[in-house]
């Protein structure tokens, strides 16, 4: 919140009008700088009031919103993409969701996701940066998360008919760990294929093979 100006005869005076102004419920409530301290004059000849400049103190959520606000503000203006920042942030649950939209959200997203997998990990980064509890985020633009899900499961799905129809096991192409465990999730009741993770970050990959009831590997 911007600073605001008060005149009064007294401080307390220009305290009392600016907590009435900014609805602190008490003057602990406010910062201020007192401007100028005013002065009586000669018999009321010459007075001048007292000025000073008010603001109503951000509690410890709001001031840590409007920090992560503030970066992604500043993140983008230098990307040079126009972009709307939405933050939800919910304390109990230590969850950050982050919805961004604009005309060029095509960008941020990138090629399966990856732009912006890498701003959420960045974002992830400055959140957690100086907190006790680690707090997990969610960037999202246009619903993108939960249109990639829609077609990793049918992807999972699909695979596992081919699967069952060759009895031959199918690599799938490098995905990050999210997107990995949407395929063991959409596959792990399936009685005739399972799916285990082979390879090393960044190119660590699901594999779906044919395995009468074996037991999956979701990791």
């Amino acid at each position: 919140m911007e600073y605001v100006e008060f005149k009064a005869k007294t401080v307390d005076d220009a305290l009392v009008e600016a907590a009435q102004t900014l609805g602190a419920a008490g003057l602990d409530e406010l910062e201020y700088d007192v401007i100028d301290k005013g002065s009586s004059g000669f018999l009321g000849i010459g007075s001048k009031p007292v000025v000073i400049k008010a603001r109503k103190k951000a509690d410890e959520k709001t001031s840590f919103v409007d920090t992560i606000q503030e970066f992604l503000d500043h993140l983008f203006r230098v990307m040079g993409i126009e972009t709307k920042v939405v933050i939800d942030y919910n304390e109990e649950e230590k969850t950050m969701n982050i919805d961004l939209s604009g005309d060029d959200m095509g960008v941020l997203i990138g090629k399966r996701g990856q732009t912006l997998d890498a701003l959420q990990k960045i974002t992830q980064s400055v959140v957690n940066k100086n907190s006790e509890e680690f707090i997990r985020v969610k960037l999202d633009t246009e619903n993108y998360r939960a249109r990639r899900k829609d077609t990793l499961e049918n992807l999972a799905r699909n695979i596992a008919y081919k699967v069952k129809r060759s009895r031959k096991q199918i690599v799938l192409e490098p995905m990050n760990p999210y997107e990995r465990r949407i395929i063991h999730s959409a596959l792990q009741d399936d009685k005739f294929v399972s799916t285990r993770s082979e390879g090393e970050e960044p190119f660590r990959r699901v594999v779906v093979f044919y395995n009468r009831g074996a037991k999956q590997e979701n990791r």
